[in-house]
């Protein structure tokens, strides 16, 4: 049985790295949120990744927004995300073997989705 894995731990092909990202991400917002996105999608390019997650506002968020404090909403999860930002950058340098340079989110509430972009440190491949 072949190991997809290199000798450093990381995820070897770029759908493991994809896959590692994306479900490191959705485990980060569920432990932490008590509730996560409904779909997440991994894109990875050079130096860049983006992870896009779909659905995972709270009921307590989806009531703020019925009730007209969508904008406290969207600073709450900004606010979240800075907090959360070395445990996301860990997920993303494990899976990648790569370290992470700039980090930025954004948030959106219809449709409800999160956008994570990270910037890798650039290796001899990509140079």
């Amino acid at each position: 049985m072949q190991d997809d894995r290199s000798h450093d731990g990381f995820a070897a092909s770029t759908g493991d790295v994809r896959t590692a990202i994306s479900d490191g991400l959705v485990a980060l917002l569920k432990e932490y949120y008590g509730r996560g996105p409904d779909k997440a999608k991994t894109y990875v390019s050079d130096d860049l990744v983006v992870c896009v997650l779909r659905g995972g506002f709270t009921r307590v968020e989806q009531t703020l927004k019925e009730g007209g404090h969508g904008d406290e909403v969207i600073r709450q999860r900004m606010a979240f995300q800075d907090v959360m930002r070395d445990r996301f950058e860990q997920v993303v340098e494990h899976a990648t073997g790569r370290k992470v340079i700039g980090f930025m989110s954004g948030n959106q509430q219809n449709p409800d989705m999160i956008s994570e972009v990270f910037v890798l440190a650039p290796n001899e491949l990509t140079d």
